[in-house]
């Protein structure tokens, strides 16, 4: 039976329980020990009934609890269920009580009642006081109450509805037979009588009849009622007493016929618990040869793992020894296996099926504990064993540092346009770099002239100029530091425009509606927007608003050579027409004077080009259009006449090709598109600017000067592109390289 007494202590005081409650999560706890817990944890304190002068009172018992208890309450108040705190019904919002249970370590909610929700556990005290008979702990001896002093012998049965102990003699005494008294049930002698039946701790005198399966709780009739428990599974509590008792009887049978198994379990964790203290003082040897290895700096580093290797150790010790203790409660005459055997002693319906759900809980446990059995700890210290070659190899290079790990280039940022323009940064957990290496080399002519390199390289850009165009650089990068050179970044390929780049501006001045086109200061960004006449107009339509398209002009003029410039288009622009147009076209479609002197024509300029007699079928302009995040591809080139002109032209510009014109297709819009045009042959050449693929090619009238253009239909934004320098922002450091230019004839705005 001493093994049985673990089985019977309280989670809180660690102590044999008295006066024993249930709190909803199926544990029991002293009454007293919740009281002072929740007084603890800033609860009002409850009224609690008076203890009484019993066994486990007086100064001969082992629990600490007796000196610190309060003086028992003059009136005797019968003690059958915890009393609520005294609280009034109305005096605001229920206080919810949360109890912290120390066996499962959560919060349990106890209820608006608080500790009057709790059921006192009968059961587990009849086994608490037989457990006491049966060891005589801290016994006294309980005299007869009914025989004359001094004569008074020692009682030896106790009556539950007389509530007094008795001798041999005096129990027959008042107990005639064929009396209504020769029922009364008797008891062992005790000083601390308990109510034969539960009562519903709700409805006061009402005895708990049923059990309800999906609460698993104890019901008394009026409970049952409830509108709380509507369509829950409700026995009456005979059916759940039997089939309770019946599991847990083949639970402990089950367990009984695995002995062996058990004893076997419990060979194998004792052991385990030898061959851990056997590992683990080797591993703390071990560790101590790895420590004296390392520096006198190393010296806490030595405290700390040892105290980690012994933790762990005293852990899996405690853990194995858990299970040696749990395995010896499963045997027949110990632990669990004697409570169970005292739990199905219990012939009162009701009690016991209120202190045996916890039993067949734990029992399932310990079957499937027994039919599962693991090691709780690894009893090898493998994992405790120091590999101190690394460290010793840190130590030794202490004094120097990694070179720069291998740069990441910012493929979005780098381009090439009227000059090269690189960027990268470091890795998060490279080294510093004092400064960067930058090299290049033309993807088609490294057998010619190889890398070519740009040292001391500050920051993380540089921009190289002076290149050959329509040609493939290949560059890479790597930093430097006191260590030396770091790794080369990744190559990366940036392909040259076709042609010298055209520096030019938006013109503010010329073809320009300024109530529906903005231009930024800089000239170099410009938005359609509605103006004041479209908005009068959308005033009076119902169904459909008339859009007007809005021309846009670079502020120069082509009369020679070949030309590239690139713009981006805002995706979400409704039309976008980019392109190129024969200025004196332009001025035609637009309804501008004709007599009006151009700043980028001068009849006198001396230009004199051949074009004029060969390309008489070119259309006077030629444009992509673009819209809402595509790019509409023409099948074939344009193939008009010079009779297209007027407002037959101009309605083609604004509505897109002819009605006569070959389906095309739409591909997603590049984020920048580049434009190529070639004076001398008449053609236009659309690219994606940051692959330079080309996209479409067109031919464009070049008898005259021929400008950049743009058209707006709707609400859109574009952007030019900036140089590299002012992108860059103004990066001086810069390299030579080979570069070309071709004739050309620009005539700026004068």
């Amino acid at each position: 039976m001493k093994s049985l007494e673990h089985e019977l202590h309280c989670p809180v005081c660690k102590d044999i329980v008295k006066q024993p409650v249930v709190l909803p999560c199926q544990h029991s706890v002293c009454l007293m020990c919740a009281s002072e817990v929740l007084v603890a944890n800033g609860y009002p304190p409850p009224d609690l009934p008076p203890e009484p002068n019993s066994p486990a009172s007086t100064p001969n018992m082992r629990s600490p609890r007796g000196a610190r208890r309060p003086t028992p309450k003059a009136d005797q108040r019968p003690i059958d269920r915890v009393l609520r705190s005294g609280k009034k019904r109305k005096d605001g919002p229920p206080l919810i009580m949360m109890f912290p249970c120390g066996t499962c370590r959560r919060d349990v909610e106890l209820g608006e009642r608080g500790l009057a929700e709790c059921l006192r556990n009968l059961t587990l005290e009849r086994i608490v006081e037989r457990y006491r008979h049966t060891v005589s702990l801290g016994s006294v001896a309980v005299m007869c109450q009914f025989c004359k002093p001094p004569h008074a012998l020692e009682a030896t049965k106790g009556c539950a509805d007389c509530k007094a102990n008795f001798c041999n003699e005096c129990f027959k005494l008042y107990h005639p037979w064929g009396t209504p008294r020769a029922q009364h049930e008797h008891i062992l002698p005790t000083l601390n009588f308990r109510p034969k039946v539960l009562t519903c701790p709700e409805h006061d005198q009402e005895k708990l009849q049923f059990y309800c399966r999906t609460c698993q709780r104890l019901l008394c009739p009026l409970c049952k009622l409830r509108r709380v428990h509507g369509g829950h599974k409700i026995l009456p509590v005979a059916q759940a007493y039997q089939a309770l008792k019946e599991k847990i009887t083949k639970e402990m049978n089950y367990i009984l016929s695995n002995q062996d198994t058990v004893l076997s379990q419990i060979t194998q964790l004792e052991s385990a618990i030898t061959q851990t203290e056997v590992n683990s003082v080797s591993a703390r040897e071990q560790l101590a040869q790895s420590i004296r290895d390392l520096t006198a700096a190393l010296a806490e580093r030595h405290s700390s793992l040892t105290q980690a290797l012994e933790g762990a150790r005293q852990r899996r010790g405690e853990a194995l020894t858990g299970q040696v203790s749990e395995r010896r409660s499963l045997m027949e005459h110990a632990g669990l296996m004697a409570f169970t055997q005292e739990l199905l002693k219990e012939t009162d319906q009701p009690c016991f099926v209120q202190a045996a759900r916890q039993t067949h809980n734990r029992s399932v446990k310990a079957i499937e504990n027994l039919q599962h059995f693991t090691l709780a700890a690894d009893p090898s210290f493998r994992h405790f064993q120091l590999d101190v070659s690394k460290e010793l190899k840190l130590l030794t290079d202490l004094n120097f540092i990694q070179a720069p790990q291998a740069p990441v280039i910012d493929t979005q940022r780098s381009l090439a346009y009227d000059q090269l323009y690189l960027c990268w940064r470091l890795p998060p957990e490279s080294a510093p770099a004092w400064h960067f290496s930058v090299e290049y080399r033309g993807g088609l002519s490294a057998a010619r002239w190889g890398w070519q390199r740009m040292d001391e390289v500050t920051g993380g850009s540089a921009v190289i100029d002076r290149l050959e165009m329509d040609s493939v650089y290949v560059l890479r990068v790597r930093g430097c530091n006191k260590a030396g050179y770091g790794d080369y970044s990744e190559e990366v390929y940036l392909h040259t425009p076709p042609a010298p780049v055209l520096n030019f501006y938006l013109d503010s001045r010329w073809g320009l509606h300024a109530d529906r086109l903005v231009v930024t200061k800089e000239q170099r960004c410009a938005r359609s927007v509605p103006g004041l006449s479209l908005l009068q107009a959308a005033d009076h339509a119902l169904t459909s608003c008339h859009l007007t398209s809005d021309l846009l002009v670079g502020d120069v003029a082509i009369t020679q050579g070949r030309h590239y410039w690139a713009c981006s288009v805002e995706p979400g622009s409704y039309l976008v027409k980019v392109g190129v147009g024969l200025e004196s076209k332009l001025q035609e479609w637009f309804h501008l004077p004709q007599d009006m002197a151009s700043p980028r024509y001068d009849p006198d300029s001396g230009h004199d080009s051949g074009a004029e007699d060969g390309v008489d079928s070119a259309p006077p302009f030629c444009f992509l259009t673009m819209g809402m995040g595509k790019i509409y591809l023409p099948q074939h080139n344009y193939h008009h006449s010079n009779n297209n002109h007027g407002n037959g032209t101009r309605d083609s510009i604004a509505n897109g090709n002819a009605p006569s014109a070959p389906a095309g297709v739409t591909y997603p819009l590049p984020p920048r598109l580049g434009v190529c045009l070639d004076f001398e042959k008449g053609r236009v050449t659309f690219y994606d600017a940051h692959s330079l693929r080309p996209l479409w090619e067109g031919h464009v009238d070049c008898s005259g000067p021929v400008c950049p253009a743009f058209c707006f239909i709707g609400g859109g934004a574009l952007q030019l592109q900036e140089l590299v320098g002012e992108t860059a922002g103004g990066f001086s450091q810069t390299t030579t390289g080979k570069y070309q230019k071709n004739n050309m004839e620009v005539k700026p705005k004068g």
